[in-house]
């Protein structure tokens, strides 16, 4: 177990995972879920998956401090190509101390091909919008009632994200990225037709539970081109083991996010003000810092 590269990447993965929080005008999707469908969609063009897999993985890092600032919206904005790269490197150097050395080339070589537009999702398989439109069951426990939270995640939020921390995970597991991420990608495809009732859902079903599954990822997988069906399905048998390199780097990615994300959550529900104005420096040093905290100061709101 890389214990050192795991304590290392946490605080980028949680980071990297409130991408599934962050929208931006022209698209009620979180980032997170237009990264999942325009990954589907590249995929149905006969795309290279592993070069799909580092360079959604770049751009999730680069988005781990710039949100929804990415490489077509730069150039939108009037920076040159070279000069669009350059913003995106200084943000994913910003992570570079929990990076390992072999990723951080492979994202740092994809960049200059994220301040390109992204094709578009219209290619995508209809299930990865009924992914995005079907909410995670949260927290459940047989016998317990089940831990509601909101806003939930998506089902596109979770795979997207399993799939890039699994690319992240994969040089210190000895993985493939691209497996690992194909397998992050599909390891939910039933859940396009089955709503999520969680652990507690999976033990009412009992013994249907194993039909059930696979009868749904086989019509999911269907829907795919015949060479694409024929690397993803193999991959998703390594759910079942963890002695594989990627179902290693693919186990250890999902329960990173399933935990991050109740932990976020927690987070949210405990935050002060205190934080944002003294931690995260809300009132922030300018031109006129001075006028506003003068203003805090006589509205007695500071």
């Amino acid at each position: 177990m890389p214990r050192e590269a795991l304590r290392a990447v946490v605080p980028l993965l949680r980071e990297i995972g409130d991408l599934k929080r962050v929208r931006t005008a022209g698209s009620g999707a979180s980032m997170a879920e237009r990264s999942f469908c325009r990954s589907w969609a590249e995929l149905m063009r006969d795309g290279d998956p592993d070069r799909i897999a580092v360079r959604a993985c770049a751009a999730a890092v680069a988005g781990a401090r710039l949100a929804g600032i990415d490489g077509p919206v730069l150039r939108r904005c009037g920076l040159t190509a070279g000069d669009a790269v350059a913003v995106l490197e200084r943000s994913v150097a910003q992570h570079a101390d929990r990076l390992d050395p072999v990723t951080a080339g492979l994202l740092v070589g994809a960049l200059p091909d994220l301040v390109r537009d992204p094709c578009g999702t219209d290619a995508a398989p209809g299930f990865a919008a009924a992914l995005c439109a079907q909410p995670r069951a949260g927290a459940t426990c047989p016998g317990r009632p089940r831990l509601m939270v909101e806003p939930p995640e998506s089902h596109g939020d979770h795979c997207w994200a399993v799939a890039v921390y699994g690319v992240l995970l994969a040089e210190p597991f000895d993985a493939a990225p691209g497996d690992v991420f194909l397998l992050g990608l599909a390891h939910h495809l039933h859940n396009a037709v089955l709503p999520d009732a969680g652990f507690t859902g999976e033990e009412l079903l009992g013994r249907h539970l194993p039909t059930v599954l696979a009868r749904l990822t086989r019509q999911r997988l269907a829907d795919l081109p015949g060479a694409l069906t024929a690397r993803v399905e193999p991959l998703l048998a390594l759910r079942e083991g963890a002695d594989a390199p990627a179902a290693r780097a693919f186990h250890a990615a999902d329960v990173l996010d399933r935990v991050l994300q109740v932990r976020h959550h927690a987070r949210a529900a405990a935050f002060t003000a205190e934080q944002a104005l003294e931690d995260l420096d809300l009132v922030h040093p300018c031109a006129v810092s001075g006028f506003h905290r003068a203003v805090l100061d006589a509205a007695e709101t500071a």
